[in-house]
């Protein structure tokens, strides 16, 4: 496997720069990729060892293009997520004034963070969707739109100036990357971890994804993300994708994913990874009677009862 790791380029991403963030970067020769789906596919072919991509933003949520990447094709797992604050400067070639802007372009998870802004500044530039805001950054440089949405880093690689900065529509927003690779055994437990899984029902019926969500709300395991994602069978034909707190090895967890695997046409395991920014002095303890030490006591109790102990 070669020491690579594949991200969402080209260069000036921030991507990149969350990318840069993780120690084992500085070991990895660090290759751009045009989309998302061409990096996770470098992995699935062997031609990356990871890939780093984006996955969820404060403001929209899931990033659709990564999950559906995730939920489709050869299984690939999570090992690794970092959180980065994001906000915006409006790039232009130099001498461009704002009353010259007609065209601006970004990758599209960009366009709610940045709404707001637009119709208070621009409200009659067409907006245009780019692979990624450092590729918008390439394309005003080549001359096809006027300005583009990035990060004020980008704007010396591609020659341009940032024209306005500090742009953000919601205060404190970040975007959720991951480092995702081929299936292997989950790192071990750090005690401030998150598991996730996508679902897919047996059949459509009447509480069918209260049934899913029990499993995790009778162990007392909080869910950090839900999102149905359609599955291209037909008209409400959905996947849940679900971040919950926890390792599988928890018994808590690994006893839920056991009832959901009992009850789903499907579970894929996308991981058990560290939660960014989170040490184990942040996370609640358990709820009473799902420690693993309760659940290891109650087996221990059926056993007794088995024997004719108990």
């Amino acid at each position: 496997m070669p020491a690579s790791y594949a991200y969402l380029g080209p260069e000036g991403t921030f991507t990149e720069v969350a990318l840069r963030t993780l120690p084992e970067a500085a070991t990895r020769e660090l290759i751009p990729y045009v989309s998302v789906q061409s990096a996770l596919d470098a992995v699935r072919a062997g031609e990356a060892e990871a890939a780093f991509v984006p996955i969820e933003n404060s403001v929209e949520g899931g990033i659709t293009t990564t999950l559906d990447e995730l939920v489709a094709g050869a299984p690939l797992m999570i090992y690794r997520e970092v959180l980065l604050s994001i906000t915006f400067a409006l790039l232009v070639r130099p001498g461009t004034k704002l009353s010259d802007i007609k065209t601006v372009s970004a990758h599209p998870a960009a366009q709610p963070q940045v709404r707001n802004w637009l119709k208070g500044n621009l409200p009659d530039a067409h907006w245009e969707s780019a692979a990624s805001n450092a590729d918008a950054a390439r394309l005003v440089q080549e001359g096809q739109y006027d300005a583009a949405f990035a990060g004020e880093f980008a704007a010396a690689r591609y020659g341009l100036q940032a024209l306005e900065t500090g742009i953000h529509d919601a205060e404190n927003a970040q975007t959720r990357f991951v480092l995702v690779g081929r299936p292997a055994r989950p790192a071990a437990p750090t005690g401030a971890d998150k598991t996730s899984v996508v679902l897919w029902q047996r059949d459509d019926h009447p509480g069918g994804l209260r049934d899913l969500l029990g499993e995790f709300a009778t162990r007392g395991i909080n869910l950090m993300l839900l999102q149905s994602r359609p599955t291209g069978a037909g008209i409400g034909n959905y996947c849940f994708c679900i971040d919950a707190e926890g390792h599988i090895s928890d018994r808590r967890v690994s006893e839920a994913l056991m009832g959901l695997k009992r009850i789903c046409l499907e579970v894929r395991f996308l991981g058990s990874y560290p939660r960014a920014g989170v040490s184990v002095r942040d996370v609640s303890a358990p709820r009473p009677g799902t420690s693993d030490e309760e659940f290891v006591s109650a087996a221990d109790w059926v056993a007794r009862c088995q024997d004719g102990r108990s």
